[in-house]
């Protein structure tokens, strides 16, 4: 017994020191994440509006098409971060969240509900799956006021942006947002 105590004992600091590089190693993967995952709303937003500036809202929505997924597979071939926006309410196909990304933005609307702040809103964590070790990020995308011209109330939404979103996306579920509501968020990978 007290030779079973002792070794116990000995093992503890020993477990102690062996959890605390990953521990540093996972806050320092969360704030690279951080700063990954916050580098591409800020230039897309820039884009899309000098895009409205020089052709209005149904001439920026390749901005939001074509130019995101294009600012995206930049930075991850930049950063070795796999990166992509998804969404509960997707408007392009290739957004639907895999279950974790669901789970995760479920998560994000809940904690809104809750009067947290959608934009202080991001997860990030190591997961397992399928016997590969990732860290995962997530961090909300609320709307702004811009958003609401493509994302808003159907009804807010201006009939030649209609017409385009419709011809684009015909299966467009992205629509019915109010001001900082969640509408997706911008999701990140590394795999180990």
């Amino acid at each position: 017994m007290i030779l079973k105590r002792i070794a116990l004992n000995a093992l503890v600091p020993l477990m102690a020191v062996a959890a605390a590089p990953a521990a540093a190693e996972e806050f320092a993967l969360l704030q690279e994440a951080r700063t990954v995952a916050g580098s591409i709303p800020p230039r897309l937003l820039a884009v899309l509006q000098q895009e409205i500036e020089k052709g209005g809202v149904d001439g920026a929505i390749g901005v939001c098409r074509e130019r995101a997924p294009q600012m995206a597979r930049e930075a991850s071939g930049n950063t070795g971060w796999q990166i992509r926006r998804v969404s509960l309410k997707n408007r392009n196909p290739k957004a639907v969240p895999d279950a974790w990304e669901t789970a995760v933005l479920k998560e994000f609307d809940r904690r809104a509900a809750a009067g947290e702040d959608p934009r202080q809103l991001e997860r990030g964590e190591m997961v397992s799956e399928g016997g590969v070790y990732s860290y995962r990020y997530m961090k909300a995308l609320p709307t702004q006021q811009l958003c609401l011209s493509c994302h808003g109330a159907p009804g807010d939404i201006a009939p030649a942006v209609k017409a385009r979103l419709a011809e684009l996306y015909p299966a467009d579920k992205a629509t019915g947002y109010g001001l900082n509501e969640i509408r997706g968020a911008m999701t990140i990978r590394r795999t180990f």
